[in-house]
């Protein structure tokens, strides 16, 4: 099923592109151990822009969220440690991702049924896009992550770029605000905890 709606993406890319150059950037390619490597360590989502209902609605809940990615490259999966800042707490998750390596996509189990995007490396550094139902004007999706809180206007400007390819509008947009971070205690204590834990395995 992943395969044939990955087909699905890949036939609309042609006509994407003769319309708009810059929906080049929007192709997925596979997903190597380089790749893995690239999306590790700590990233923070910046912003995203959904017209599925449900993916928007949750989308504008969230204040401010970063997160962690620790591939496990033999295992064709990625850990995800979550820290989101939803009604002013700290929420915090530790889940993981599917890695599927052809298609360039990724998929998380969530609310009960496997959702799936396709990443997508940007030409800026240090940033990275997930997009989701390319192929769908009613639910298609962007969202977008940087290595830092704030981006520079050259990375922002690829992320609107990518937002025109889509047919959404920028006013769409739902922007993420660090100021709102409520999780920093918690990352701290988290990062505190895993060193004694390695400090007992080395001892």
């Amino acid at each position: 099923m992943a395969l044939l709606w990955a087909l699905a993406v890949l036939s609309l890319l042609p006509l994407l592109k003769a319309q708009n150059p810059l929906c080049a950037n929007l192709t997925a390619v596979p997903i190597t151990n380089a790749t893995l490597d690239l999306i590790s360590g700590k990233w923070f989502y910046i912003g995203s822009a959904f017209r599925n209902p449900q993916y928007n609605e949750s989308a504008r809940s969230i204040q401010a969220a970063f997160f962690f990615f620790d591939p496990k490259p033999a295992e064709d999966k990625i850990n995800l440690r979550e820290y989101q800042t939803i009604g002013n707490q700290c929420i915090y998750n530790d889940s993981s991702l599917k890695v599927y390596r052809e298609n360039g996509s990724l998929s998380k189990h969530e609310m009960g049924r496997e959702h799936f995007a396709d990443l997508l490396l940007t030409k800026v550094p240090k940033t990275f896009m997930l997009i989701n139902s390319l192929n769908d004007k009613n639910n298609v999706g962007l969202s977008f992550y940087a290595d830092k809180a704030e981006v520079t206007p050259e990375q922002m400007k690829e992320f609107h770029d990518a937002i025109e390819c889509t047919g959404i509008h920028k006013s769409e947009i739902t922007y993420t605000d660090e100021k709102k971070d409520l999780c920093g205690p918690l990352e701290k204590q988290h990062e505190e905890e895993r060193k004694k834990e390695k400090e007992k395995e080395g001892s």
